[in-house]
């Protein structure tokens, strides 16, 4: 349930798999205490910063902190349902075992003494990749800054007990440990290990620093000394506390250019020169992740690249489409400014095979099928407020059974004269081209237009509310469900209002999705593994965004999960032991 840990690809021949780099790297420890701490032991954060931030390469890869604390673990096992539970059970007690019982010990004995409030995991990216598109290494030997690398920061409460466990680490089952010095500060190190060589150093008895080569080890220590951490990478302390919370489960950073980088250099999916230098103008992505009564609560940053030409345009405008929708509405999708947003898009899109729809082909698409120009006729009058929703319809008398909802298109004009010429070529070409009838109708007492398929069932619907609001109804019949506006509404609702978050204000967008509604009611394609699973844990999604400032944008997302009524215990370590040997 804890963020991912990002996929780069290994350079070193052999190289072990990051599992197995945590796995050894917690023998300097005590036989792995990582695993532990992914379920165990935590206060509360003081600072504004993610932990270790003042460690960390300010050109780290990747940076993940998460929550020791065991009654926030206690919290997240009671969401979802018995499957989610035993699924996550079953991942901890793994992890618990593996780094800990396994190897002899026990956490509130060997490990709690002595750990502090947080611990964070980096990986840093290999030092050819901050100059250019990293190289294949060709030797076995120690290729130290051509090798992604990975940073434990671990907080330290009590610096004499962590100073004994570092003097007096477990014997290793292979090779040996060295003393060296770096810097002034005394590193602890593994000699003649097949595979790697692990270090750790304590510093300012604050901080105890594990990595997985002598290299990164170092790196760490120069961030360190001279402020050249993430702490001090442009935009980091300026957004990170954005986020900030004073209980945090896990909070995280990617590092965008630097990972675009690496991406470019995977054989499999490549990304074109054109599109990496785009990404060249983001510089961060950071988010936090905090356990509330009915869910889980994501916060969430994104900005620039403080030397990019590209700035973003404050404009919040969102908010007032959930009051135009029904009650019963199943998804919603709204943003600002529907023409900025297609600019914005087509600006990081264009050329990326990534994209889920390249801009040319979509131009292309709607000039083949409808003779209009995308940007001259249609969006340059689409300067409002917009929101795509979902609609369940009403079965009535009569009424054909071929859609169960209805896809509903808003969008506030700013123009409506132009609006009206470009619907009205728009309905030329259903009727001369694909041989719709189209037939002037009112809903209410209000006008509308319907879109009649030769085979006569009722294919789409349009007209305008409140004057300057266009509409486009395609599926189920639900017209009557918009117009005249309902007394109703979404926005009344209390799973909307209790799942999208009201924060940031005013927003750019929004989105809410009753998951238990739909999943209910419509198929919907499988994406991920154990999507069922996790769909079934879910009841609905929200979402609220903004733009901060010309440099940034703020992400509020909640989701809202269902609880197990009778949560147990993780197994014991011993009863654990004894079912295995039955």
């Amino acid at each position: 349930m804890a963020p991912p840990l990002v996929s780069v690809p290994m350079k070193k021949k052999k190289k072990p798999s990051l599992v197995l780099t945590l796995s050894a790297a917690g023998l300097l420890i005590g036989a792995g205490t990582l695993g532990y701490w992914l379920l165990g032991h935590r206060q509360i954060s003081s600072g504004d910063l993610l932990v270790g931030a003042n460690i960390i390469p300010g050109d780290a890869l990747f940076a993940v902190s998460l929550t020791t604390d065991p009654q926030q673990w206690q919290k997240l096992r009671q969401f979802g349902t018995k499957e989610t539970q035993a699924e996550l059970d079953k991942n901890l007690v793994e992890l618990r075992d593996r780094f800990l019982t396994n190897n002899g010990y026990d956490f509130q004995k060997d490990i709690a003494p002595w750990v502090g409030n947080d611990v964070t995991i980096a990986i840093l990216a290999p030092a050819t990749a901050n100059k250019a598109v990293p190289k294949p290494v060709t030797t076995n030997e120690d290729a130290g800054s051509d090798q992604q690398s990975m940073v434990m920061v671990l907080p330290v409460k009590n610096p004499e007990i962590a100073k004994n466990i570092l003097a007096q680490p477990k014997t290793l089952k292979q090779g040996k440990w060295i003393d060296r010095i770096y810097q002034g500060i005394a590193i602890k190190q593994s000699e003649g290990q097949a595979g790697e060589n692990f270090s750790a150093a304590l510093l300012d008895g604050r901080f105890l620093v594990i990595t997985d080569s002598p290299k990164a080890t170092e790196r760490a220590i120069d961030a360190y000394k001279n402020q050249t951490s993430l702490a001090t990478t442009g935009g980091f302390a300026d957004n990170f506390p954005k986020i900030a919370n004073d209980q945090p489960f896990s909070q995280f950073y990617i590092n965008v250019p630097t990972a675009a980088k690496i991406a470019a250099a995977s054989p499999n999916r490549p990304i074109p020169a054109q599109v990496l230098a785009q990404l060249q103008n983001n510089q961060g992505l950071a988010g936090t992740m905090t356990l509330e009564a009915e869910g889980i609560h994501f916060k969430g940053v994104s900005w620039l690249n403080p030397n990019s030409q590209r700035v973003l345009t404050v404009e919040n405008n969102a908010g007032k489409m959930q009051s135009r929708l029904p009650a019963e509405t199943l998804m919603m999708l709204s943003g600002g400014n529907l023409q900025r947003l297609w600019g914005d898009y087509v600006l990081t899109s264009q050329g990326n095979p990534l994209s889920p729809i390249a801009p040319e082909q979509l131009r292309g698409g709607i000039k083949s099928l409808t003779t209009l120009d995308l940007d001259k006729d249609l969006l340059s009058w689409m300067k409002g407020e917009f929101s795509l929703s979902v609609i369940p319809s009403s079965p009535k008398q009569g009424s054909p059974d071929n859609f169960r909802s209805g896809l509903v298109f808003m969008v506030q004009g700013s123009d409506r004269n132009s609006a009206e010429a470009s619907i009205k070529q728009l309905d030329d070409v259903m009727r001369n081209q694909y041989q719709f009838q189209v037939q002037s109708a009112k809903v209410a007492g209000q006008p509308v237009v319907n879109w009649v398929s030769p085979y006569g069932t009722l294919t789409a619907t349009h007209g305008w509310l409140d004057g300057n609001v266009a509409f486009l109804v395609v599926g189920a019949p639900i017209t009557d469900k918009i117009v005249p506006k309902p007394n109703n509404t979404l926005a009344s609702t209390i799973p909307f209002q209790q799942t999208v978050p009201t924060e940031p204000n005013p927003a750019n967008g929004q989105f809410f999705l009753d998951v238990e509604r739909t999943v209910k009611n419509f198929p919907l394609p499988t994406l991920i593994s154990n999507q069922q699973t996790l769909l079934d844990a879910t009841r609905s999604i929200g979402m609220t965004s903004a733009v901060s400032d010309s440099r940034s944008n703020l992400y509020d997302i909640f989701i809202a999960l269902k609880k197990v009524s009778n949560t147990t215990p993780l197994p014991s370590p011993e009863s654990n032991k004894s079912n295995s040997a039955r």
